[in-house]
């Protein structure tokens, strides 16, 4: 019920209180960027990329066919953060990274490092909805992981993933959702959601992101749900699929 969802919200924000202290008096959110949500990303990166592996090499397995007229493949990345996705593209292929958050470049050197079978192009600070830097009809490819949860708004980020790429090309994506509504998962989202929101650098629980991508101007979509399960965290159902422009 609503009454439980507010005494169990108002218990976790109590148990959460130095932080809700600390964003009141604006320290928390330069430290959370600066050195919690990088260190922490990482830590949950390892994690999730054990689970979902299986989805992202089958997810990628055909980026290869999206190469452009002149044989290469030029993809844009939104929200790279530890860059835990280069393992998965195929060799050659062009990669630009983005990422509103400049501070993981520890995490992100060390997988390029890893992955030299890709040319890295560059490095742009920008958010998702606001991708001026990239010019429309450059990209074969876009990548979103794990970033739909916390972007300002969905449907903006969906035009400028529309706008830069090529048409014919394909957006790719791997995100965490809102679970079913009469489900206890649910219910344990809606107890997290400001709390985690507020930790997390603006993850939002409870999106139902495959309704903004069926609104979306995609003139193929295909979409799968499926669940990643990660111990005491109550991001276990995802999305995964691609869209063609």
């Amino acid at each position: 019920t609503a009454a439980s969802v507010l005494l169990l919200r108002a218990c976790l924000a109590l148990l959460a209180s130095p932080i809700y202290l600390l964003s009141f008096l604006g320290m928390w959110e330069p430290f959370c960027k600066k050195v919690f949500f990088p260190f922490i990303l990482d830590k949950i990166a390892v994690m999730h990329d054990k689970k979902s592996k299986k989805y992202k090499q089958e997810l990628f397995r055909n980026l290869p066919d999206f190469r452009g007229p002149s044989g290469e493949l030029r993809l844009l990345e939104i929200g790279t953060g530890t860059g835990s996705n280069f393992q998965f593209y195929p060799a050659g292929c062009k990669v630009t990274c983005t990422d509103i958050n400049p501070n993981f470049q520890e995490s992100l050197s060390r997988n390029m490092k890893k992955n030299q079978h890709l040319h890295y192009e560059q490095f742009l600070v920008a958010a998702g909805e606001d991708l001026r830097q990239v010019p429309s009809g450059s990209m074969d490819a876009v990548v979103c992981t794990l970033v739909l949860c916390s972007v300002q708004s969905i449907s903006s980020t969906l035009r400028e993933v529309l706008r830069v790429l090529r048409p014919g090309g394909a957006f790719y994506f791997l995100e965490h959702v809102a679970a079913e509504h009469s489900s206890w998962k649910y219910f344990w989202q809606q107890v997290c959601y400001p709390t985690w929101k507020l930790v997390f650098a603006g993850c939002c629980l409870t999106r139902e992101v495959w309704k903004n991508l069926e609104e979306a101007k995609f003139s193929e979509l295909k979409i799968q749900h499926i669940s990643v399960a990660l111990p005491c965290v109550p991001i276990e159902p995802h999305i995964v699929g691609y869209g063609v422009k």
